[in-house]
């Protein structure tokens, strides 16, 4: 054990540190289990005496707006991933950061991308000491390394509000990279050049930082319409060339599959829908980021219009697919996260049923309720899942950390959770007997559909009695679990794990559900 840490073991037996950089934690204690007390934190008081009574709060460039917030070292400086792979403006602001002198950073973005590599060199030099939040690419190699000086901190897109609101995370100066924004600091995600969609993960970082700067390369006259983020609440805008690259928010994740095992899957997921009486009038859903998740959208949007059924509205991220059944009368609203294609641009820019929503409304567990719960079925994805139901989407099987959680966790709250996943990948098994990491609780997922059947929870009796007699391929896990370790021969041997934690997993609550520990160099 790791003489730099003291473990307690959660209520799902995993070893979890009580203190991560310099913060004490509480540990998992089941499913709506742990309830906060207080108060919601607030932003300092300001006062329009020391803004511009004119409302122009251009500032020449990130490096002015950094030394007018009074950038100095160990703040926490946000940053939302609208942009996803094509941010061009976050490796800007370290940059400048460095050319000030300033160290021990923590950076807190919703999302880090492979375009945001070179910010490890500000790892390695001391700019920046940690970061908290979803790692993607090179960042999650370089953290399973243990490369990275603190742990790195996963949450969920609604824990990252969570944190936020409930003063777990204190953000100095959020950098709200903007499509379009006027010298106020009105802005919007759905127009300009470099039009994204909308804006809602830097909104709570625009509610609650010390100082929020505003980078945009579309200034129009005041006022910006429709404004995602409100200039009452920012400090500077800051005007460049360019500040994204949109058609890089198409990623990896968010191309559909072109693979004929997966595309079976998504129609094998479809007709489970149809099956169990889900797919009705009014009912509503939710695909992932995932190729196959996209590819099930398609499949139900044929059996919906086979069947003359209409959703009253569709959780997004919005993809050309979702857009499509919304024009052609489909469903009523797309209630849209985080757009994932160009297509999801122009239709919230153009159609007053594209809705953009921010995580609070949707995700955050510490509210009065969030629509997240609302959603008759969500299909996602999924590193890993175990015999028992439990899933890992952070980390692969050999044990590196090379995804983040985004909404996943939050979207576990539906009314039916489906998890459709190759048998194998690379002829390693993903039904496996205990996940690598611990990322969602099994008894929150409802169903697995595989190239080699279709598995349901035995919690769920009444989706084993609705699809009884369906002719679906309905097995029992454990029996999907054997065919797939005959077939690759077996399951592969497990990477072992030093005492060296390298970062956490948060719950939706904010409590630590898993560790990610580094795993052990093999000897040649």
């Amino acid at each position: 054990m790791s003489d730099k840490y003291e473990f307690v073991e959660n209520a799902v037996g995993r070893r979890v540190p009580k203190i991560v950089n310099g913060k004490a934690q509480t540990p998992f204690q089941g499913v709506a289990k742990y309830k906060p007390t207080g108060n919601r934190v607030a932003p300092p008081i300001r006062s329009c005496n020391d803004y511009p009574l004119d409302g122009n709060k251009i500032v020449p460039s990130i490096k002015d707006a950094l030394v007018k917030a009074g950038i100095r070292d160990g703040m926490v400086i946000s940053s939302h991933h609208h942009f996803r792979n094509g941010d061009l403006i976050m490796n800007q602001v370290f940059d400048a950061a460095a050319e000030l002198g300033v160290k021990e950073l923590m950076w807190f973005p919703s999302a880090a991308f492979p375009c945001h590599a070179p910010i490890i060199k500000h790892l390695d030099n001391g700019v920046i000491h940690h970061i908290e939040g979803s790692l993607n690419g090179p960042l999650g190699k370089y953290t399973s390394e243990g490369k990275m000086r603190g742990l790195a901190v996963l949450r969920s897109h609604g824990g990252r509000w969570q944190a936020v609101q409930d003063g777990e995370v204190h953000i100095d100066i959020a950098i709200i990279a903007a499509p379009t924004a006027d010298s106020f600091g009105n802005a919007t995600g759905d127009r300009g050049p470099s039009a994204c969609g909308l804006l809602g993960f830097g909104l709570v970082d625009s509610l609650y930082a010390d100082n929020v700067i505003v980078v945009t390369d579309n200034l129009v006259p005041f006022p910006c319409i429709p404004w995602q983020i409100q200039g009452q609440n920012v400090d500077s805008v800051v005007v460049l060339d360019k500040v994204g690259e949109p058609e890089k928010i198409v990623s990896g994740t968010t191309a559909i599959t072109k693979s004929p095992d997966r595309l079976y899957i998504a129609e094998l997921t479809a007709k489970f829908v149809r099956a169990a009486g889900i797919m009705q009038d009014g009912f509503s859903f939710q695909g992932g980021a995932g190729g196959t998740s996209l590819a099930f959208a398609i499949y139900l949007k044929e059996m919906m219009k086979a069947a003359g059924v209409k959703a009253r509205f569709v959780r997004g991220g919005s993809t050309k697919y979702l857009v499509e059944m919304l024009e052609e009368g489909l469903t009523d609203y797309i209630l849209d996260g985080q757009t994932f294609d160009l297509d999801g641009v122009r239709s919230m820019r153009e159609n007053p049923g594209h809705v953009n929503t921010s995580p609070f409304t949707s995700y955050n567990w510490h509210g009065k309720g969030n629509f997240a719960s609302m959603v008759d079925v969500v299909v996602l994805g999924a590193t890993e899942v175990d015999v028992n139901f439990n899933a890992n989407v952070v980390t692969h099987s050999d044990g590196q950390m090379l995804h983040g959680i985004g909404g996943w966790q939050n979207c576990l709250f539906s009314k039916c959770t489906i998890l459709p996943i190759p048998a194998f990948r690379d002829r390693i098994p993903v039904i496996v007997d205990e996940v690598t990491t611990l990322v969602g609780p099994g008894e929150l997922i409802d169903v697995i559909v595989t190239e080699r059947g279709i598995a349901i929870n035995p919690l769920r009796q009444d989706l084993l009695g609705a699809t009884k007699g369906s002719g679906l391929p309905i097995r029992p896990i454990e029996e999907i679990k054997a065919e797939i370790d005959d077939l690759v021969g077996g399951a592969p041997e497990k990477p072992e794990f030093t005492d060296e934690p390298i970062g956490i997993v948060k719950w939706v609550d904010g409590t630590v559900i898993d560790t990610i520990f580094k795993v052990k160099p093999k000897v040649s």
